[in-house]
């Protein structure tokens, strides 16, 4: 496989890859690796939603935003 950056995003990514002591190349092939997991992880997560709700395992709009408010005032 052969990606094409602009030269502004190659500069970026030269500058990066030098700032980790890694080649370009490897770089790109950590992070692809990455979004690749964290798409896999949001999907499972997505799927674990859609069965609760076919089970029927809901929570009402004033939880959630209980639920919300927490996370913030923590």
């Amino acid at each position: 496989m052969e990606v094409h950056f602009t030269p502004d995003t190659q500069a970026q990514l030269n500058q990066l890859a030098g700032s980790q002591g890694k080649a370009s190349e490897q770089v790109v092939e950590e992070t692809i690796a990455r979004v690749l997991r964290r798409q896999a992880q949001f999907i499972e997560g997505v799927n674990r939603g859609i069965a609760a709700a076919d089970r029927g395992d809901l929570i009402d709009h004033a939880e959630v935003v209980e639920r919300i408010d927490r996370l913030f005032r923590s």
